[in-house]
Protein backbone atom coordinates (compact mmCIF):
# COMPACT_ATOMS: atom_id res chain seq x y z
CA UNK A 1 0.00 0.00 0.00
CA UNK A 2 1.37 3.38 -1.07
CA UNK A 3 0.30 6.98 -0.96
CA UNK A 4 1.77 10.43 -1.04
CA UNK A 5 2.84 12.06 2.21
CA UNK A 6 -0.44 13.97 2.39
CA UNK A 7 -2.20 12.54 5.43
CA UNK A 8 -2.17 16.04 6.96
CA UNK A 9 -4.52 17.29 4.21
CA UNK A 10 -8.33 17.13 4.33
CA UNK A 11 -9.64 13.79 3.09
CA UNK A 12 -11.00 15.22 -0.17
CA UNK A 13 -7.59 16.71 -1.06
CA UNK A 14 -5.54 13.53 -0.57
CA UNK A 15 -4.20 11.38 -3.38
CA UNK A 16 -5.90 7.97 -3.63
CA UNK A 17 -4.49 4.96 -1.85
CA UNK A 18 -2.89 2.68 -4.46
CA UNK A 19 -1.72 -0.93 -4.60
CA UNK A 20 1.92 -1.34 -5.69
CA UNK A 21 5.07 -3.07 -4.50
CA UNK A 22 7.01 0.19 -4.19
CA UNK A 23 7.31 3.63 -5.76
CA UNK A 24 9.31 2.34 -8.73
CA UNK A 25 6.62 -0.23 -9.43
CA UNK A 26 3.92 2.43 -9.21
CA UNK A 27 5.77 4.65 -11.69
CA UNK A 28 6.15 1.84 -14.25
CA UNK A 29 2.39 1.33 -14.58
CA UNK A 30 -0.95 2.75 -13.55
CA UNK A 31 -1.52 1.07 -10.19
CA UNK A 32 -4.93 0.00 -9.00
CA UNK A 33 -6.62 2.16 -6.43
CA UNK A 34 -7.18 0.38 -3.13
CA UNK A 35 -10.94 0.50 -3.63
CA UNK A 36 -10.65 -1.24 -7.02
CA UNK A 37 -8.41 -3.96 -5.62
CA UNK A 38 -10.67 -4.65 -2.64
CA UNK A 39 -13.77 -4.77 -4.85
CA UNK A 40 -12.14 -7.59 -6.83
CA UNK A 41 -12.05 -9.71 -3.67
CA UNK A 42 -15.85 -9.54 -3.42
CA UNK A 43 -16.33 -11.56 -6.63
CA UNK A 44 -15.63 -15.26 -7.36
CA UNK A 45 -13.11 -16.81 -7.21
CA UNK A 46 -11.35 -14.16 -5.12
CA UNK A 47 -14.23 -14.06 -2.63
CA UNK A 48 -12.63 -17.14 -1.01
CA UNK A 49 -9.18 -15.56 -0.67
CA UNK A 50 -7.75 -13.88 2.42
CA UNK A 51 -6.06 -10.50 1.99
CA UNK A 52 -2.93 -8.91 3.40
CA UNK A 53 -2.41 -5.17 3.04
CA UNK A 54 1.27 -4.41 3.56
CA UNK A 55 1.37 -0.75 4.53
CA UNK A 56 4.53 1.11 3.51
CA UNK A 57 3.81 4.46 5.21
CA UNK A 58 2.03 5.53 8.40
CA UNK A 59 -0.71 8.13 8.56
CA UNK A 60 -3.86 6.98 6.73
CA UNK A 61 -4.90 3.99 8.78
CA UNK A 62 -8.48 5.28 9.20
CA UNK A 63 -9.06 5.10 5.45
CA UNK A 64 -7.67 1.57 5.22
CA UNK A 65 -9.83 0.28 8.03
CA UNK A 66 -12.91 2.05 6.69
CA UNK A 67 -12.40 0.57 3.22
CA UNK A 68 -12.29 -2.93 4.69
CA UNK A 69 -15.32 -2.34 6.92
CA UNK A 70 -17.45 -1.01 4.07
CA UNK A 71 -16.86 -4.22 2.13
CA UNK A 72 -17.22 -6.61 5.05
CA UNK A 73 -13.61 -7.72 4.67
CA UNK A 74 -12.30 -7.19 8.20
CA UNK A 75 -12.54 -10.90 9.06
CA UNK A 76 -10.71 -11.91 5.86
CA UNK A 77 -7.96 -9.30 6.02
CA UNK A 78 -4.69 -8.56 7.75
CA UNK A 79 -2.68 -5.35 7.79
CA UNK A 80 1.07 -5.90 7.95
CA UNK A 81 3.64 -3.15 8.32
CA UNK A 82 7.12 -2.20 9.46
CA UNK A 83 5.66 0.91 11.11
CA UNK A 84 5.00 0.72 14.86
CA UNK A 85 2.57 3.64 14.68
CA UNK A 86 0.41 1.77 12.18
CA UNK A 87 0.37 -1.41 14.28
CA UNK A 88 -0.87 0.56 17.28
CA UNK A 89 -3.35 2.69 15.35
CA UNK A 90 -4.99 -0.27 13.58
CA UNK A 91 -5.52 -1.95 16.96
CA UNK A 92 -7.22 1.19 18.26
CA UNK A 93 -9.45 1.51 15.20
CA UNK A 94 -10.48 -2.12 14.76
CA UNK A 95 -9.40 -4.73 17.34
CA UNK A 96 -10.88 -7.54 15.21
CA UNK A 97 -8.56 -6.76 12.31
CA UNK A 98 -5.49 -9.00 12.32
CA UNK A 99 -2.12 -7.28 12.31
CA UNK A 100 1.30 -8.43 11.13
CA UNK A 101 4.76 -7.16 12.06
CA UNK A 102 6.97 -6.93 8.96
CA UNK A 103 10.70 -7.31 9.60
CA UNK A 104 13.20 -5.81 8.98
CA UNK A 105 12.34 -2.18 8.36
CA UNK A 106 13.81 -1.21 5.00
CA UNK A 107 13.19 1.61 2.54
CA UNK A 108 14.78 0.09 -0.59
CA UNK A 109 15.91 -3.24 -2.01
CA UNK A 110 19.64 -3.23 -1.23
CA UNK A 111 20.08 -6.68 -2.80
CA UNK A 112 19.78 -5.06 -6.25
CA UNK A 113 22.87 -2.94 -5.67
CA UNK A 114 26.00 -4.91 -6.57
CA UNK A 115 28.28 -3.01 -4.21
CA UNK A 116 25.95 -3.69 -1.28
CA UNK A 117 25.62 -7.46 -1.64
CA UNK A 118 28.71 -8.42 0.38
CA UNK A 119 28.01 -6.09 3.34
CA UNK A 120 24.37 -7.19 3.22
CA UNK A 121 25.34 -10.86 3.55
CA UNK A 122 27.32 -10.11 6.69
CA UNK A 123 24.53 -8.00 8.16
CA UNK A 124 21.95 -10.71 7.46
CA UNK A 125 24.00 -13.33 9.32
CA UNK A 126 24.01 -11.18 12.44
CA UNK A 127 20.34 -10.28 12.12
CA UNK A 128 19.34 -13.93 11.66
CA UNK A 129 21.20 -14.87 14.85
CA UNK A 130 19.63 -12.09 16.93
CA UNK A 131 16.09 -12.21 15.54
CA UNK A 132 14.70 -15.09 17.66
CA UNK A 133 15.58 -13.22 20.84
CA UNK A 134 14.07 -10.01 19.51
CA UNK A 135 10.90 -11.86 18.50
CA UNK A 136 10.61 -13.50 21.92
CA UNK A 137 10.75 -10.03 23.49
CA UNK A 138 8.58 -8.06 21.06
CA UNK A 139 5.81 -10.45 19.94
CA UNK A 140 4.04 -10.52 23.34
CA UNK A 141 4.25 -6.72 23.46
CA UNK A 142 2.86 -6.18 19.96
CA UNK A 143 0.06 -8.76 20.20
CA UNK A 144 0.18 -9.40 16.43
CA UNK A 145 -1.30 -12.37 14.58
CA UNK A 146 1.69 -12.84 12.27
CA UNK A 147 5.34 -11.97 11.79
CA UNK A 148 6.32 -11.30 8.17
CA UNK A 149 10.06 -11.91 7.84
CA UNK A 150 12.53 -11.45 4.97
CA UNK A 151 13.22 -15.07 4.08
CA UNK A 152 17.04 -15.16 4.61
CA UNK A 153 16.38 -14.28 8.26
CA UNK A 154 14.12 -17.29 8.92
CA UNK A 155 15.49 -20.05 11.15
CA UNK A 156 14.02 -23.07 12.96
CA UNK A 157 14.61 -21.22 16.24
CA UNK A 158 12.58 -18.25 15.04
CA UNK A 159 9.81 -20.59 13.89
CA UNK A 160 9.74 -22.16 17.35
CA UNK A 161 9.53 -18.76 19.05
CA UNK A 162 6.60 -17.78 16.82
CA UNK A 163 4.87 -21.10 17.50
CA UNK A 164 5.22 -20.64 21.26
CA UNK A 165 3.85 -17.10 20.91
CA UNK A 166 0.84 -18.27 18.87
CA UNK A 167 1.97 -16.16 15.92
CA UNK A 168 2.12 -17.14 12.24
CA UNK A 169 5.57 -16.91 10.64
CA UNK A 170 5.34 -15.79 7.02
CA UNK A 171 8.45 -15.54 4.86
CA UNK A 172 8.78 -12.94 2.07
CA UNK A 173 9.40 -12.83 -0.86
CA UNK A 174 10.30 -16.29 -2.22
CA UNK A 175 10.21 -17.07 -5.94
CA UNK A 176 12.29 -20.25 -5.89
CA UNK A 177 10.65 -23.64 -5.32
CA UNK A 178 13.71 -25.19 -3.66
CA UNK A 179 13.93 -22.29 -1.22
CA UNK A 180 10.20 -22.52 -0.51
CA UNK A 181 10.55 -26.19 0.40
CA UNK A 182 13.47 -25.41 2.72
CA UNK A 183 11.43 -22.74 4.51
CA UNK A 184 8.52 -25.14 4.98
CA UNK A 185 10.97 -27.61 6.54
CA UNK A 186 12.18 -24.87 8.89
CA UNK A 187 8.66 -24.35 10.16
CA UNK A 188 7.16 -21.30 8.45
CA UNK A 189 3.38 -21.16 8.39
CA UNK A 190 3.13 -18.92 5.33
CA UNK A 191 5.02 -18.03 2.18
CA UNK A 192 4.78 -14.85 0.14
CA UNK A 193 5.65 -15.21 -3.56
CA UNK A 194 5.26 -13.34 -6.83
CA UNK A 195 4.71 -16.67 -8.61
CA UNK A 196 1.56 -18.47 -7.37
CA UNK A 197 2.29 -21.40 -9.69
CA UNK A 198 4.99 -22.56 -7.28
CA UNK A 199 2.40 -23.29 -4.62
CA UNK A 200 0.90 -26.10 -6.69
CA UNK A 201 4.14 -28.11 -6.38
CA UNK A 202 4.46 -27.41 -2.66
CA UNK A 203 0.82 -28.43 -2.13
CA UNK A 204 1.44 -31.75 -3.89
CA UNK A 205 4.13 -32.52 -1.34
CA UNK A 206 1.56 -32.02 1.41
CA UNK A 207 -0.48 -34.89 0.01
CA UNK A 208 2.40 -37.30 0.66
CA UNK A 209 3.57 -36.26 4.10
CA UNK A 210 1.93 -35.05 7.34
CA UNK A 211 4.32 -32.16 7.92
CA UNK A 212 4.54 -30.69 4.44
CA UNK A 213 2.38 -28.34 2.46
CA UNK A 214 0.66 -26.54 5.33
CA UNK A 215 2.54 -23.30 4.80
CA UNK A 216 1.07 -21.94 1.58
CA UNK A 217 -0.06 -18.33 1.48
CA UNK A 218 0.19 -17.02 -2.07
CA UNK A 219 0.49 -13.32 -2.71
CA UNK A 220 2.96 -10.51 -3.27
CA UNK A 221 3.90 -7.62 -1.02
CA UNK A 222 1.39 -5.02 -2.14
Amino acid sequence: MLWLADSHLPLEERAPLVVAHDWADAERRTPLALTEALDAFLEPPLDQVEIDLDVKLPGREEELVDALRRRGLVERAMISTMEMHTLKRVLELEPKLRRGWTYPKVTKDWTRKRWAKLPMMGALVGMRYRLPGLAAEKLPQFGVAAMWVYHPLVSPRLARICELSGVELIAWTVDDEKRMRALVEQGVTGLCSNDPRLFAEIALDGEHGPDRGQAQRPGGED
